[in-house]
Parts: structure tokens; sequence; C-alpha cells
């Protein structure tokens, strides 16, 4: 490391940034450089950045504005810095995260290591059995609407490190590029996309929901990923209590809560058997709401517990069929190395609760198949021969596709 630089940031801490940034991949930013590009002249690259961040004279990049469409309807805007700038947020991010991350409490799932949203999934399901009311939110841009100088006040509480402080500040004001549009200058919010917005919004919302709920209403569980929430209460007349706090806390924050996806639910079963406008609620791809289960003496109950949701199932069953229409030109074994990673994810996540309901929407991966083979093969035109096709190969590589290998081959 050169001494006479302002800023202490090795070289070493540079190249392992660029190794994480290179392993998760990432479309080019407003330079055009992608990763292909930047290895091109990988060490005059890297020496630059070095140099740049540790004399201070580093100026991130403008960020590239994409427009992607959200399951639920509209658009979510993603900000794309450039490879460059992405290193050097992964420099800080590998600074500033091992400050951050013993601070934060454990039902806090979103963009953490060593948590997941399954595991958000499984204690908010348990909760629900205890607690007989939940307040379900929403908050609306959360990565685009965090105030900065709330933001900075508690990036400053947890480093005094001059050049994490310095960068972060300079990433938060860079401005958006949109096509069409040209630059657009930001006053608020952190890049969704960016390497280190996941640490500086779970920072955020440390203090803006997590720690207040702790002191304000400690007998109240909950559990957040990112900017979706649940808070289990054990009457309505609490749950109105605690949203109506949850809304002013909002907006002392700046934030808002979405009003179509802000409601109170009641967790209705064999027990609990009230009435209520809202009786099921939606969480991370997740539909909780009355269903009926079989106890150990094979008596019937109505249980209130999570299984795939609609969304999710429209999302995927969309997603196969975006496969399945740019592969006609592949091989039927080909198809399978571009549709089984997609198959597994989804039945892994989907199939850790209420496994039935997710293999019933996997079962439908078969007719996508014959849709595929009735536009590739002459032969097998009709629908009814294309069905026969369709057992004849599963009949003979019952294990070419994922949902085949959990016994569901189209029948015989």
């Amino acid at each position: 490391m050169d001494k006479r630089k302002p800023y202490e940031i090795s070289r070493q801490q540079v190249m392992a940034a660029y190794k994480m940034v290179k392993a998760n991949k990432g479309a080019a930013g407003v330079d055009g450089i992608a990763i292909k590009e930047f290895d091109a002249d990988l060490k005059n690259n890297l020496y630059k950045l070095w140099n740049r961040m540790s004399s201070g004279s580093y100026f991130p990049m403008p960020v590239k504005g994409v427009e992607i469409p959200k399951k639920s309807g509209g658009k979510r805007l993603l900000g794309i810095p450039t490879v460059a700038d992405r290193i050097g947020q992964m420099v800080a991010l590998r600074n500033i995260e091992p400050l951050v991350e013993p601070v934060f409490f454990e039902d806090s799932y979103g963009y953490r290591p060593n948590k997941s949203a399954i595991d958000a999934v499984g204690v908010t399901r348990e909760r629900c059995w205890k607690y007989d009311w939940l307040i379900e939110f929403d908050i609306i841009g959360l990565f685009d609407n965090i105030d900065h100088e709330f933001l900075m006040k508690v990036v400053r509480k947890h480093t005094d490190n001059e050049w994490v402080i310095l960068y972060i500040k300079r990433w938060l004001k860079v401005p958006f590029l949109m096509p069409e549009v040209g630059l657009v200058e930001r006053t608020s919010g952190t890049p969704q996309g960016g390497v280190i917005s996941p640490v500086l919004a779970n920072l955020f919302m440390h203090y803006a929901f997590d720690k207040w709920m702790k002191k304000e209403n400690p007998c109240n569980p909950w559990a957040r990923y990112a900017d979706d929430g649940v808070i289990h209460c054990k009457t309505e007349e609490e749950a109105n209590q605690v949203l109506e706090q949850l809304k002013r806390r909002m907006i002392e924050c700046k934030l808002e809560l979405h009003p179509e996806k802000t409601r109170i639910v009641y967790c209705k079963d064999s027990n609990r058997t009230g009435e209520h406008e809202h009786t099921s609620f939606d969480f991370l791809g997740y539909t909780y709401r009355t269903r009926f289960a079989r106890s150990k003496n094979g008596k019937y109950f109505a249980s209130f517990s999570p299984a795939v949701s609609k969304k999710a199932c429209n999302s995927f069953n969309e997603r196969i069929r975006d496969i399945r229409r740019r592969t006609t030109f592949k091989s039927l074994e080909q198809l399978a190395l571009d549709i089984n990673p997609v198959m597994c994810g989804w039945a892994n996540y989907f199939g850790c609760y209420n496994k039935s309901e997710m293999k019933h929407n996997l079962a439908k991966v078969n007719l996508a198949l014959v849709v595929w083979a009735r536009y590739k093969y002459k032969k097998v035109r009709s629908e009814a021969s294309a069905w026969k096709w369709l057992k004849r190969c599963a009949s003979t590589q019952p294990d070419l596709f994922v949902h085949w290998k959990m016994g569901l081959r189209p029948a015989t």
C-alpha cells in the first residue's frame, strides 16, 4: 500500500472486490463496458480505480436507469452502476457490512448473509398460529425514497472511516441516465441495483422500523424483508393501534405505506372462527390462508398456513412460456438444460410448505412441452399426438426433466 495516499485502501482490497463483482456478473453501465471488456485491460483498470479511491479523486459515473416490469403491475426502476463503480462499492461494502451486520435484528431477513426469504416465511407461519391478528405492510419505493440526511447520520454512527463516508455520499448523489430523457438528478434514494444499496437500505430501515418496533411495540413480533413486512398482534384493536403508529412513523422517516398492500388480517382457522374483511395475505411469494390439514390421528381440521401464491404461479408459468417460445429450434435435451434450473429453484423454494400445491402447478410444464412439440414437429401437430409423443419421451428418459424425476410425468 502506498503510504503517500490519504486513504488506506490496498490493491488487494480492490482485487478481492473485483472477483466478487465478476462472480455476480451483471450488465454494463453507462460507459457500455461489461466485465469482458473490463477484463481486457484488467491490470490498468484496477490500478486506476485503486489510485483514484485511495487518493480521494474517485467520482462515480451516472447510474444507468432501466425500468423493468413488476410482478404486481407497474414498473421498477433499477440503477446499474458501471463495472468500476460496482467494484468501488464492493470495496466499501466489505468494509461497512461487518460493522453493521451484528447490530441488525434477527427478524430482518432481506439481503443479509445466512438469512433467506424462506426463513421469514417459516417464522411467520409459526407466529400466525400463536397470534390471531396480523398487519401486512409494504413501503412504496423504499430504495427510491430513502432520506439521504437520515441515512448519512446512521452511517456515521457505525463508521468513522473517512473514505467510506465520502464515497457513500457520492454514490447517493450520482444522477440516473435515463433513455430518451438524459440525466435525472437525485435528492433521495439509493439505486436498486447498486452493490452497496441493500446494506444501506437495511441500515436505514433498522432505525426507521426495526429498532423503533423493538422500543415502541416490544410485545408484537415482526418479520421484514427489505420493504415488505408483517407485524403480529393479539387483538384487532391492538392491530389498529399499531398500524396507526406505523403510518405516523413512516411519515416521520419520509416514507409511505402502500394503501392497497397494507392491511389488517385475521388468521382464521378451526380455533378462530370469527369473521373479518381480510383472512389471507401474501408474503414473499406465499399466500397465507385457511387450508384443510390432516392431523396425526387422521382427522381433518382448518389450519392457517402458507402455500405458493397465485401471483408466483403466474410468474413461473410466464417464465416457462418465454423459454418455450425461444427454444423451438433446440432439441428436447437442450430445452431441458434451459428449463430445469428454473424448475429446480422454484420447486426448492415453494416446496418447503404445502408441497402439493407447488407440484400441481409444476405438472403444468407438461402442457408447455406439448405446445413446444406441436410447433417443432410436423408429425405431432395435433394435441393428442403430441401428448402420446411426450409420454413416450417420459418413459424412455424419465430423468430428463426435474418434474419427471418428481413423478410428475404425463399420465400413461
